[in-house]
């Protein structure tokens, strides 16, 4: 059942709800229990701002000029492009960082990717069973997150997660998901 959208309602998310959920996250498994990632949450609307003119920015330059063909015709059924209002008019946006140091820096972070992906995924679990939809968004570079949001440069932008509740009438593009026979095989 769970969806991405794009299209967000302003309804504020219940005080408590979006930490509970980031706190479920924080028990993803990882390597060496290091828990090497960082959740940074936005409701500011100054910030979110600043969020989205700097990741069209990077999305005005990738679908212009980085993105081959095959990847733009690959998106084409979803209608994306540069333009992305869904940054201002979600409620909460969750940037999560990936440590590659942890305890100010004495130790070396192991398996960070494989471990704050596991720790996304929580995320985005919780909070569709806490009733909240949320879209994964990542422009690349992500670099400008670290500045807007002041986190340190040892620390690389792994998702911009956004988050809220969907609008009235919402509408999500027609895909399909590969039945278990494409994806699993059994030995």
């Amino acid at each position: 059942m769970r969806r991405s959208v794009r299209d967000f309602s302003s309804e504020e998310i219940p005080v408590g709800v979006l930490e509970t959920c980031i706190e479920i996250a924080g028990l993803a498994p990882c390597g060496a229990n290091q828990q090497g990632w960082h959740f940074a949450i936005v409701r500011s609307a100054e910030v979110k701002r600043q969020i989205r003119e700097a990741a069209e920015a990077e999305e005005r330059e990738f679908y212009d000029s980085r993105a081959p063909q095959e990847w733009l015709d690959a998106l084409d059924h979803l209608g994306t492009d540069a333009r992305k209002p869904f940054l201002e008019s979600a409620p909460a946006l969750v940037a999560i960082f990936q440590k590659s140091r942890v305890n100010d820096g004495e130790e070396k972070v192991y398996y960070p990717k494989e471990s704050v992906g596991l720790a996304s995924g929580f995320l985005i679990s919780a909070l569709h069973q806490a009733g909240l939809a949320s879209l994964t968004h990542t422009p690349s570079p992500m670099k400008f997150l670290n500045e807007v949001l002041e986190r340190p440069a040892a620390e690389k932008p792994f998702l911009l997660l956004v988050v809220g509740y969907p609008t009235d009438g919402c509408q999500v593009p027609k895909i399909s998901k590969h039945v278990l026979e494409e994806i699993s095989s059994y030995h």
